[in-house]
């Protein structure tokens, strides 16, 4: 099934789209690639997206994933 978001990549790696009017950030490592139905991420941000009926869908906000280094 096509994913019907429109996405682009920055030189900085980083990926945005619209999601209705509003261009949102997607991530960077934790987005899909290639993106297919069902996926669901969390960007670096809190943000929380899923892919559903070939659409990228924002489910909200929740804590950031913490980074372990």
């Amino acid at each position: 099934m096509a994913i019907n978001t429109t996405v682009w990549m920055t030189g900085s790696l980083e990926w945005f789209g619209y999601i209705g009017e509003e261009e949102m950030f997607l991530g960077r490592r934790s987005f899909p690639n290639p993106p297919e139905e069902g996926d669901a991420w969390t960007t670096e941000v809190g943000d929380m997206f899923k892919i559903i009926d070939g659409k990228i869908t924002h489910l909200g906000k929740t804590d950031p994933p913490k980074k372990y280094w």
